[in-house]
């Protein structure tokens, strides 16, 4: 193949992938004064996306679905991690794609509260 036309190809499938980058959306998620980043792009099924613990004691869980379009959310889960097994305590569902109008991203600042232990999560989501 030339090597413009390998160059051609090349700029396409940069061009391509970079939408895919564009739907990512990323959380900033604090616990005790840390704040942890965590990022999710669409996937077809939600049951392969794992909780990321926060903390000791927070699982925090992201998934973003794009298709099919009427389906299309952005869900977010903070599940808090017993010896039995963890509970949830905190879920919310957005549009997808999401609008940053707000000063905290789509999601505004969010506290979710674990009774037990009286921790406190802090997070707040955007599209990028």
């Amino acid at each position: 193949m030339p090597p413009r036309c390998q160059l051609l190809l090349g700029a396409a499938a940069l061009a391509l992938s970079l939408p895919a980058l564009a739907e990512r959306v990323v959380c900033h998620v604090t616990y005790y004064g840390e704040t942890q980043i965590i990022e999710a792009w669409p996937v077809a099924s939600p049951y392969g996306v794992a909780p990321v613990s926060i903390g000791s004691y927070f699982l925090f869980r992201l998934v973003v679905h794009s298709e099919p379009a009427d389906l299309a959310a952005i869900k977010l889960y903070v599940y808090a991690d017993h010896d039995s097994g963890p509970a949830l305590i905190h879920q919310a569902n957005y549009r997808y794609p999401a609008s940053n109008a707000a000063a905290n991203g789509f999601s505004g600042l969010n506290f979710v509260y674990e009774p037990l232990r009286d921790g406190e999560l802090q997070y707040w989501c955007e599209q990028k």
